[in-house]
């Protein structure tokens, strides 16, 4: 391949992730504190990637994850299901009192120089039950896979959830599928139970096994311990500081064939400049720089990742594969909600400098 990523031809299953699913209630423009009504939108780091590829470009995907038999837990699987994703789950009963749950997210979207404010219930979630043998891997795997995917706010969710990341990525690359990893630093969840000095610890026995890596610089150097160089970027759209700690990250790391992350400068909550850059086998390919007018910014990075792999996938350059991630990432911003609702052919449209003129 153009890309040099060893990515088998066919395979059951495009795209596998392994991450926790939520419900995340959303006011609106409302704060919290005087809403008086929420949409439910069910996302997860992980799986709003498998759902993007399954929605919007059609690829076969699944997601592995831990599932609890209550109304909550009906509601996520159908909205699951309603995406095109195949599940995977390992299943927990609720007490009807205490859990375990599958979490909430609580978000709301901002307005203006009013930032969106993110606050979690994550107490006994069943994702962070997980543990390694929970899944049957080698059936999981039997008829073909082509990537394998999770992230960092999985690995954070308790001790044992890391366990689950390294055997399901061993036994995907076993089976031949490129495995990748959205670093994803969540500081909330790791300072729960050690701080940024387990995270460094935790994700580093995680990238010893990842082909794929997203994140941008607070990522790599929270999540990973990358020292950033001592150099100002000019803005949040210079690349310059991440390119400069690629070659750091690919010395710690030498499995690591690519990087990539979204570059997002933020105006206002409604307004942001927006592009993004890959390093894929010692080249930097950069998208173009698109102004943003946002609805609701959550799921954008889950986009990008998307609309990177799927042209990975489907064999385009890795130029091309980031002009896909872009516009798809863009693209998100404008629904409500985590997850995609743009078709292919817009998001290509948009790749090759599309507008938003009517269309009739």
């Amino acid at each position: 391949m153009k890309t040099g990523l060893q990515i088998p031809a066919d395979g059951a299953l495009d795209f596998v992730a392994l991450g926790a699913l939520i419900n995340r209630l959303d006011p609106g423009i409302i704060p919290f504190r005087k809403a008086t009504k929420c949409r439910i939108h069910v996302s997860g780091g992980e799986f709003n990637v498998a759902a993007n590829l399954a929605d919007c470009f059609g690829m076969n995907t699944g997601i592995c994850s831990a599932m609890v038999r209550y109304p909550i837990g009906d509601l996520i699987a159908e909205r699951v299901k309603a995406m095109g994703v195949k599940p995977f789950y390992k299943y927990f009963e609720h007490d009807g009192v205490r859990g375990p749950n599958m979490a909430t997210v609580y978000s709301d979207q901002g307005q203006g120089m009013r930032a969106p404010v993110v606050f979690y219930n994550r107490s006994n979630e069943a994702a962070g039950l997980l543990k390694a043998g929970d899944f049957d891997w080698a059936k999981i795997f039997s008829s073909g896979v082509r990537w394998f995917h999770s992230g960092g706010i999985f690995a954070a969710l308790s001790p044992t959830t890391s366990g689950v990341i390294i055997e399901g990525m061993k036994a995907a690359k076993k089976a031949g599928a490129v495995i990748s990893f959205d670093l994803n630093f969540r500081k909330k969840l790791w300072d729960i139970w050690g701080g940024e000095d387990k995270a460094v610890g935790v994700m580093h026995e995680i990238v010893k096994n990842v082909d794929v890596l997203v994140g941008n610089e607070e990522d790599l150097q929270k999540g990973l311990g990358i020292p950033g160089p001592k150099v100002a970027a000019k803005s949040k759209l210079d690349p310059s500081v991440f390119v400069k700690m690629i070659s750091a990250v690919t010395k710690k790391f030498p499995n690591v064939k690519a990087v990539a992350t979204t570059l997002r400068e933020v105006h206002s909550t409604n307004r942001h400049s927006w592009s993004a850059v890959a390093w894929v086998n010692g080249k930097i390919h950069r998208a173009p720089t698109l102004e943003l007018d946002v609805i609701d910014r959550v799921g954008g990075g889950d986009g990008f990742a998307a609309g990177f792999f799927h042209g990975l996938l489907t064999g385009e350059s890795a130029e091309e594969s980031v002009r896909l991630g872009w516009a798809h990432g863009a693209l998100l911003t404008t629904y409500p909600g985590d997850t995609t609702m743009a078709s292919a052919a817009e998001v290509r449209a948009l790749a090759k400098g599309g507008s938003a003129r009517i269309q009739r």
